[in-house]
């Protein structure tokens, strides 16, 4: 390695790590101010306003995009190959989804799934194969949602954001471009199987990968009917989902358990000029209870079942 390489290679991770302290210290100025100018007893009376209708509406729908998310590994039995039944592999996907939402992908997505499928005799390959397939099945159905919702000027962007409305809708066309680019390389190349780095990647035949993107974007607008109907549908519902998107790539970008906080955040800044900041809060609040803790109190009981079933079959 020539001298100017080594300096750019030893410089390159340091200067990381400062961007990264820098976003976290801004995100988290940011979480501290807005809070303070929050009225939290009006929260508490928006989340007492809430009617057991609308409640087990909400929880309803919650367990449906559990369920829906289970396809994805469902998809990546076929994909694989493997032989594991469909209910187990169910069971599996959702213990794995609830961990992910409440502590993170390398607890939930990932830890989760190697420890249960491993106890039921699938490989780490396998496994692995089967893991890189749900997160790419789960972000095609966010590009697919955040593409139409971007492209179609539905997300009002504040004046002081630094990306405007058209450079959002640029880069909704552009979400939607790489799906059909992605499902045009399943249909036509004649080379199934890629090396990154030391990984493989095989892809899959068109027919699945077909349903990889439906499914997925299937399980996002769940999420934003959850928040829809828990904001009272005060505000349109291609709104809601636009500000869903967004939240979610900025929870991704802090790495923070749950998006605790940035969710909140990202929700208030965006529509505290169409609703008040408590009755947003109180929602944001009730759809944590519905589609985070209450499946996660589920999977526990799930978890603890699928490793004694194979406590018996070992």
């Amino acid at each position: 390695m020539s001298p100017p390489e080594a300096v750019s290679a030893a410089w390159w991770p340091r200067f990381r790590v400062v961007l990264l302290t820098a976003f976290f210290v801004i995100v988290g100025v940011l979480l501290i101010v807005s809070a303070r100018e929050i009225e939290w007893q009006n929260v508490g009376e928006a989340l007492r306003g809430y009617g057991a209708a609308t409640l087990l509406g909400a929880a309803a729908l919650a367990a449906i995009g559990h369920l829906v998310y289970t396809s994805y590994d469902v998809l990546g039995r076929f994909y694989t190959g493997h032989s594991l039944p469909v209910p187990r592999v169910m069971a599996i996907a959702f213990v794995s989804y609830a961990f992910n939402l409440n502590l993170g992908p390398l607890v939930g997505a990932a830890g989760f799934r190697f420890r249960l499928y491993s106890r039921y005799g699938l490989d780490n390959a396998v496994i692995g194969r089967v893991l890189g397939f749900s997160v790419l099945t789960n972000w095609l159905g966010y590009f697919v949602v955040a593409g139409v919702v971007f492209a179609s000027g539905s997300v009002a962007v504040p004046p002081s954001w630094v990306i405007g409305s058209t450079a959002l809708q640029i880069t909704g066309a552009a979400m939607l471009l790489l799906v059909a680019g992605f499902l045009l390389l399943c249909g036509r190349a004649e080379r199934r199987s890629f090396h990154v780095r030391s990984v493989e990647i095989e892809l899959p035949p068109l027919r699945i990968a077909m349903l990889q993107p439906v499914v997925s974007a299937a399980s996002w607008l769940v999420i934003g009917v959850v928040i829809w109907v828990l904001l009272g549908q005060a505000i349109p519902f291609a709104t809601v989902l636009g500000v869903t998107m967004l939240a979610a790539v900025a929870a991704l970008l802090t790495h923070i358990p749950a998006g605790i906080g940035v969710l909140e955040l990202v929700f208030v800044l965006m529509l505290e000029h169409e609703i008040q900041r408590s009755d947003i809060l109180a929602s944001l609040l009730a759809y944590r209870a519905v589609y985070y803790l209450a499946p996660l109190l589920v999977a526990g009981g799930v978890y603890l079942a699928l490793e004694a079933r194979s406590d018996a079959a070992g």
